[in-house]
């Protein structure tokens, strides 16, 4: 794979890299509206593909959290066409890496030293490139380790990518700029906390220690003293990614077994330490060769405060959900319903809430659930491709919920997508035996 000598780092820079992606895009538009002037029957999915392609291409020569977005975009399956699913997938664990001379200076400038004076050997080319940073196989007295490098310039720009972001974020999400403030706080806050290695270690080994009651997870064990603000050493650990193994995976035991470790270690996190590994993306779990899960990236820990914790999974629990009174307390209580609302309004969201509660926590209100049945994902995607054309919810103030919402929803359903890929059949109360 070609190697990338430099990323823009400055706003100008990645302005303009983000204004020639916009003018291909533009082109694309140009081509394909003149092919429809001749062939009425032109496939709109060749346009998808075509500017899925070049979204892409721009967003991986800027690395960083432009690149984050579109591996965030890539788990939203119901949201956007199939192109650019299968495109921004690859911003999990498949971008292209920085050269060997480049990791080389990053490492002397972020730890102090060149990489043959820290480690027995070290490899020149990345195993793994992804959004924020690449990772490179090394060993020092007889250990084999993992040392995640972070991008030249990754936390010093996430907040002019969020701004070249926004107005795509706005229209994509129906939102008012005037009071979507608090959502952008939240992902800016996170993505900045992912560019902190020394956080990511300290996430690392207290989610690790706390689920090791957990008897089919493993983790790496973390080195701080060869770890720094840019840079994380850690164990290398032998195993598939977890997406791999699901393509080929023919034993339904195997994948009941790894999906309800998965199930278990996010609901322990949530019930349990009222914080998440909120990024449940493939890239981040490995599978051995016995079927334990490995997890090998905590730089996106989400913390429920019990402001947010309480009503929302008071709310999942379906006696609590079909109570009129009390669906609506506690959606006031969680800012879907606001003071401001006119009876339509409160209607409406009190409505729209309920259908996504019944359908979002089926897997909470049963005390089995086969994940492997499509047509619950093809229901989520029914509900939301209803009310996505919905002429009256464009009309309506959506700037509305806890911005607590953004990565709990982003983490359940990104668990729920493992889970279908698995094709895993779950206990959902065995979680509790360890807590």
């Amino acid at each position: 794979m070609k190697t990338i000598d430099k990323i823009p780092t400055g706003k100008l820079g990645r302005t303009g890299k983000m204004l020639q992606t916009g003018l291909k895009v533009g082109g694309n538009y140009l081509k394909y509206y003149g092919k429809k002037a001749v062939n009425p029957e032109a496939s709109l999915e060749e346009l998808h593909q075509s500017n899925a392609d070049d979204i892409y291409n721009g967003l991986k020569s800027l690395k960083g959290s432009a690149l984050k977005v579109a591996q965030m975009l890539s788990m939203e399956k119901n949201l956007l066409p199939g192109a650019y699913v299968e495109k921004f997938s690859l911003a999990q664990f498949s971008v292209p890496p920085l050269s060997a001379p480049l990791v080389r200076k990053t490492l002397k400038k972020y730890h102090g030293l060149y990489p043959e004076d820290l480690f027995d050997s070290f490899s020149r080319e990345s195993v793994n490139a992804a959004s924020i940073g690449q990772v490179h196989k090394a060993t020092k007295d007889g250990k084999e380790l993992a040392v995640k490098i972070q991008y030249p310039g990754v936390a010093e720009s996430i907040s002019s990518d969020l701004a070249m972001v926004k107005p795509i974020a706005l229209k994509m999400f129906n939102l008012k700029a005037k009071d979507s403030e608090k959502f952008f706080r939240e992902v800016e806050g996170k993505l900045l906390e992912e560019t902190d290695y020394l956080l990511e270690v300290q996430q690392s080994k207290e989610i690790s220690e706390a689920c090791e009651v957990m008897p089919n997870m493993r983790f790496p064990k973390y080195y701080e003293e060869l770890s720094s603000e840019k840079i994380i050493t850690m164990d290398w650990m032998h195993g598939r990614h977890l997406s791999d193994f699901a393509k080929t995976n023919k034993d339904k035991k195997a994948a009941d077994k790894i999906g309800q470790t998965l199930w278990d270690f996010y609901l322990f996190q949530i019930h349990g330490l009222k914080a998440v590994h909120a990024d449940p993306h493939p890239g981040n779990f490995l599978v051995d060769e016995e079927n334990n899960l490995i997890a090998i990236d905590f730089g996106c820990i989400k913390r429920l405060p019990e402001e947010f914790y309480q009503p929302y999974f008071e709310l999942t629990r379906k006696e609590n959900f079909e109570d009129p009174e009390l669906l609506k307390s506690r959606l006031h209580d969680l800012e879907i319903l606001q003071s401001s609302d006119s009876e339509a309004e409160e209607n409406y969201f009190t409505q729209l809430y309920y259908q996504m509660l019944s359908l979002f926590s089926r897997p909470l209100n049963t005390e089995k659930f086969d994940f492997s049945d499509p047509a619950f994902l093809a229901e989520i995607a029914a509900l939301s491709e209803r009310y996505g054309k919905d002429p009256g919810l464009r009309k309506m103030n959506t700037n509305r919920g806890s911005e607590h919402f953004i990565y709990i929803s982003r983490t359940f359903m990104g668990l729920y997508m493992l889970l279908h890929e698995l094709g895993a059949t779950i206990e959902t109360g065995a979680f509790r035996k360890y807590l």
